[in-house]
């Protein structure tokens, strides 16, 4: 099986177990996000080792503060609570899923100059404009679709970039610790923190936006 025949599987599989627990929300939706905050951490402990006490401290908020947003977002969001709490936490997960593979899809047909070669060489400034392209156009429709708060349409392509970021935070990682995947749980990519790098950064900005009153 292909590369990418093996990423789209499992790629797909992901997004319907997600898609699945948030939709019935509650304890399905806090037993998936309390095990992939459980995951991140696991892997970025192993990533870590020998550094110091102060980056398993760090860690242990890079999980849970993501995991927290998620869940009070999903629960609190709307006016009555939790009225727009499956739009919006949809809407960060389309905005992150959808600059990753745009930003692969993208970056794999037109190349071009590197992103940031010294931290991720196969990650390139193309990649970067397809995915915060797919974002604001996917995020967008979703928002206006659901008759979200109109900021959100315009916050897509910035959290887009957040998520980048973050992807880009956990390459540096990787490099630091000497390792290709934060793990290998999942068949061609690799452990969970590598496929929620970008994730981290949105769900907290998700629940920033919520308490600002976008909601």
């Amino acid at each position: 099986m292909s590369e990418i025949a093996l990423r789209t599987i499992t790629g797909v599989l992901m997004i319907l177990t997600a898609l699945t627990a948030e939709w019935f929300g509650g304890t399905a939706f806090a037993i998936l996000v309390a095990g992939a905050a459980t995951a991140i951490y696991y892997e970025w402990a192993k990533m870590v080792r020998g550094w110091g006490l102060k980056w398993h401290l760090c860690g242990f908020v890079f999980a849970l503060l993501p995991a927290l947003s998620l869940l009070w977002v999903r629960e609190r969001a709307g006016n009555p609570p939790g009225s727009e709490g499956f739009e919006l936490v949809l809407w960060a997960f389309i905005v992150t899923w959808s600059a990753d593979i745009g930003a692969f899809f993208t970056g794999r047909t037109f190349g071009g100059p590197k992103l940031a070669p010294t931290v991720s060489p196969n990650k390139t400034i193309s990649g970067l404009v397809g995915g915060l392209i797919a974002a604001t156009l996917l995020g967008g429709i979703w928002a206006q679709s659901q008759d979200l708060h109109l900021a959100w349409l315009w916050l897509a392509p910035l959290f887009a970039f957040a998520a980048a970021l973050g992807d880009l935070f956990e390459s540096w990682m990787k490099r630091q610790a000497g390792v290709k995947d934060s793990g290998r749980i999942l068949p061609g990519h690799g452990g969970v923190f590598d496929r929620l790098d970008g994730l981290v950064p949105v769900a907290v900005l998700t629940a920033v936006g919520v308490m600002a009153g976008l909601s």
